[in-house]
């Protein structure tokens, strides 16, 4: 894509990437055996498969770009350095249940692997670039 696409091809190749990150990363862990079996009190076991991988990395993609459009309409010069704090704010935030969640320490580092990459695929290619 030439450095003058679009911002929507710009942020659906963002949305995309982003899944396809977290499902490389799932992938890997899978391969090199990987319990991805979560405990958490009160709730039923649960394996973290494909879907929700995919589900939550799309979920979390949109609801970046939507944040950020809602910004760039609504706070002008500075949506875009508002939204990059946000993001790194929820980034964060989204280690709590990792680090908070009863799995193996194969499974913890996978899934927060997973946050980490579609946080910075999404910081790096949601944003419009000005020249």
């Amino acid at each position: 894509a030439p450095a003058t696409a679009s911002p929507l091809r710009r942020r659906a190749l963002g949305v995309g990437a982003a899944i396809l990150a977290s499902v490389l990363i799932w992938l890997v862990g899978e391969i090199a055996g990987v319990d991805y079996t979560v405990k958490n009190p009160d709730q039923p076991e649960m394996v973290i498969g494909l879907g929700p991988v995919i589900t939550i990395s799309l979920g979390s993609a949109l609801l970046g770009w939507a944040a950020l459009a809602l910004l760039e309409r609504f706070a002008g010069r500075r949506a875009t350095a508002i939204w990059i704090v946000l993001a790194v704010a929820v980034t964060v935030l989204s280690f709590v249940p990792v680090v908070t969640t009863d799995a193996t320490g194969g499974a913890k580092v996978a899934l927060g692997a997973m946050h980490l990459a579609v946080a910075a695929v999404l910081l790096a290619l949601l944003p419009v670039r000005r020249p």
